[in-house]
């Protein structure tokens, strides 16, 4: 799902980790290592292990929630006097191509992690990623030291090697404007997933009472932006799977899909009913004209709610209104309403100094600093158990036990995104963008799309 950046309980984690590991069915457990010193206390004053003193490269997202990591290094390179930490960045849109290009010439970052469009599978597909499992064993990593429950390390672990360390996990949520409700008289949504009155025609019910569109595109607000994962996604909301079973067994890779079914048709004009028929939702071009192309249009204080990655949830401090968090409305799959985002650490094959990398990426899960990543972040969502219970009191003027709540119900209801589970993603995502937008702007429907999909989704895949 595009990440639109803006200015746990070991049981919530540990359900996560559940979760996404059924999706990767094919995945194993990590190999048993030995004890090492508690997180903060094992990272102090430790250097690389070569001595040599080095420079390794950090690559993300140029925005705020990413690069904060450069206000680490200082302390960082305290412990560690022979590793200096370089941040490489690039926009969002141009993180993978500029990935490829820099490893192609030679440079290939240190560490990185999935941040754009393309996942984990794409990237152990083309293999790009340093098997860990070495490094780990000789280190004496463990991941209980750091407050990362092992069953999380198996979204990253293939056939009891590790190629990733998890450092944030963001879920689906609802963010909703009360300023908006208020003037229109409408209660609340509600945070706890188990209200079953909270559904998605509710939803729309509720965002109609919202809605007012006037030729005067500074009056023209909307009640609802349901922006649930990435676009070949969305079918799963309503209980439709557009991807064949051995997907999650065959390294990301399907056999066959369904784009062009009679179900997954339904659930896609559903969706876009809600812009062409409810009219409850904005067009793309409208988001684009309050906020800007890569802007996120609910903090102009014209949209209702926004269903989306609970990144949107870290900029609400800064939001010119007051913000509720409530859960995903029911939409007619019992097991599906949330998508999850784990992000690991990964080290490339490029890297030059693995063992230094991997002294990094220990500093970035300790206790210390995934609680300071918070602040720093402005609500970066930890992996670590022990931070999360700061991460939920983060949120100025949102009960922290709404935010619990959520996060785990979301956990509950949740299944990993697909972006970090299926090959040659960067390339379906570009073309589900493409091919669906006549339906966005109403010049094409549904029906006349999706066969087109379908032949280009299989071909892609077939590379």
């Amino acid at each position: 799902m595009k990440r639109k950046r803006i200015k746990k309980t070991f049981a919530l984690l540990l359900a996560t980790s559940m979760l996404v590991v059924l999706a990767l069915s094919g995945c194993s457990g990590g190999k048993s290592v030995g004890e090492v010193a508690p997180s903060g206390e094992g990272d102090s004053g430790k250097s690389g292990s070569s001595g040599e003193k080095v420079t390794i490269t950090h690559y993300t997202i140029d925005s705020e929630d990413r690069t904060f990591i450069e206000k680490l290094i200082p302390d960082f390179e305290a412990k560690h006097p022979n590793i200096k930490v370089k941040v490489e960045k690039a926009p969002y849109e141009q993180f993978d191509s500029k990935l490829q290009t820099l490893i192609a010439g030679g440079k290939s970052p240190d560490v990185t992690s999935h941040y754009g469009y393309g996942g984990f599978a794409e990237y152990y597909n083309k293999d790009m990623l340093l098997d860990l499992s070495d490094i780990i064993k000789e280190d004496g990593f463990k991941a209980s030291d750091y407050n990362i429950p092992d069953d999380l390390m198996k979204i990253y672990t293939v056939k009891d090697h590790v190629y990733g360390i998890p450092v944030n996990m963001y879920v689906t949520l609802m963010l909703y404007n009360k300023d908006m409700f208020d003037a229109a008289k409408v209660p609340y949504p509600p945070s706890d997933y188990e209200d079953k009155s909270w559904t998605f025609d509710k939803m729309v019910e509720d965002a109609k009472k919202m809605t007012h569109v006037s030729d005067d595109i500074a009056k023209t607000q909307y009640g609802v932006d349901f922006t649930w994962s990435e676009r070949d996604m969305r079918p799963l909301y309503f209980g439709v799977e557009p991807y064949s079973q051995d997907t999650w067994t065959n390294g990301g890779v399907p056999s066959e899909t369904h784009f062009d079914s009679p179900d997954v048709i339904a659930a896609y004009n559903k969706l876009f009913n809600l812009i062409l028929k409810d009219k409850v939702s904005p067009t793309t071009e409208w988001s684009k004209s309050v906020a800007g192309q890569n802007g996120d249009a609910f903090v102009t204080g014209k949209l209702g709610m926004t269903v989306s990655g609970s990144w949107s949830l870290a900029g609400s401090n800064d939001f010119p209104f007051k913000v509720g968090v409530a859960a995903v409305p029911a939409g007619g799959n019992d097991k599906v309403r949330s998508v999850l985002f784990v992000d690991p650490l990964l080290i490339l094959k490029g890297s030059k100094h693995p063992k230094e990398a991997f002294e990094w990426i220990k500093y970035l899960v300790s206790d210390e600093v995934q609680e300071k990543s918070i602040d720093l972040s402005g609500g970066n969502p930890p992996v670590n158990t022990k931070a999360a219970e700061a991460y939920y009191k983060h949120f100025d003027g949102i009960d922290p036990a709404d935010v619990k709540k959520v996060y785990e119900g979301a956990v509950k209801y949740g299944f990993e995104s697909y972006n970090h589970l299926i090959t040659n993603y960067s390339q379906i995502n570009d073309m589900f963008i493409n091919e669906m937008q006549p339906i966005d702007t109403g010049h094409k429907t549904v029906e006349e799309v999706m066969p087109t999909i379908q032949k280009k989704v299989m071909e892609i895949i077939k590379r």
